[in-house]
């Protein structure tokens, strides 16, 4: 390739780049937002991941009710609803996506069943990247106990949440199937058809001595590890790290990048934590 062609490629990629508009959506995990930004994220986690955009203002932060079963019109119909509003109002057409938790099972099924909704092909074509957080893409055995209504129910109520449709769906025997026959990106599946990518979150740290252990609530920290006794030794108090590593790709696992090769928690997967916001925004 001689230098005049190689200057017009270059040109053409710059100019392709340049006019690219970037935005990325934030998707919670399960539960019924109206505020996500506060009650979910957090301004600050936010506010720092943001600065990776080209411009800071194409952000939106989805609120759904996901409290259904990740195809329901409120679960994964809102988030197309929302997300299609976003990309039409913007003028988006580069969409960087991260989610939390069973946010990774909604976004996989709109991924995974384009057929579904007349909106998702656009959101398909136009995702470039999905960044999931502590995704339960395996299930969690804290949602079968917490639907068999033993004594596991008191100890996570106030992790998963009542005897809810998403919950029921997290079951392990539950995701096994959906990851078979419905969804995309597990062994033996067709691949997702853009990348989806997990951070793998591997311990609780909760000693009321460590510093860390205040970051994202240390009353969360506590609570995490104690249901982490019910999970293998791998796990951020909610997830066991196979389940976070099911779907897709892993991206890396907490200590791995993490300042001071901290653990993320499942709490800590979604605050601004041991640099993980730093991580996500030179990600995106």
């Amino acid at each position: 390739m001689n230098k005049k062609l190689i200057g017009v490629v270059a040109l053409s990629l710059a100019s392709s780049i340049a006019s690219a508009n970037t935005g990325l959506a934030l998707i919670h995990g399960t539960g019924k937002q109206t505020n996500a930004y506060d009650d979910y994220w957090t301004g600050d986690f936010i506010n720092s991941v943001k600065k990776g955009l080209p411009n800071e203002s194409l952000v939106t932060v989805i609120n759904c009710d996901f409290e259904q079963y990740m195809w329901d019109v409120r679960a994964a119909g809102c988030v197309a609803d929302q997300v299609s509003s976003f990309m039409a109002q913007k003028q988006i057409t580069d969409l960087k996506v991260i989610t939390h938790s069973n946010g990774g099972n909604v976004m996989r099924w709109i991924m995974s069943n384009p057929t579904w909704d007349s909106r998702y092909p656009n959101i398909i074509d136009k995702t470039s990247r999905v960044i999931a957080l502590a995704p339960s893409s395996g299930g969690t055995p804290l949602a079968d106990a917490a639907i068999a209504g033993n004594v596991f129910e008191s100890v996570v109520g106030w992790l998963v949440g009542v005897k809810n449709d998403a919950v029921r769906m997290q079951q392990v025997g539950w995701m096994a199937n959906y990851n078979q026959d419905w969804l995309f990106g597990t062994a033996g599946r067709p691949s997702l058809p853009k990348t989806f990518e997990a951070v793998v979150g591997s311990d609780v740290d909760s000693a009321v001595w460590d510093g860390d252990s205040y970051c994202g609530g240390y009353h969360n920290q506590v609570g995490l590890e104690v249901t982490q006794n019910w999970l293998n030794s791998c796990s951020d108090g909610f997830l066991e790290c196979s389940s976070q590593s099911a779907a897709g790709s892993t991206w890396f696992v907490d200590k791995q990048k993490t300042k001071g090769q901290e653990p993320l928690s499942h709490q800590q997967s979604r605050r601004k934590c041991f640099d993980l916001d730093k991580l996500i925004r030179d990600r995106i």
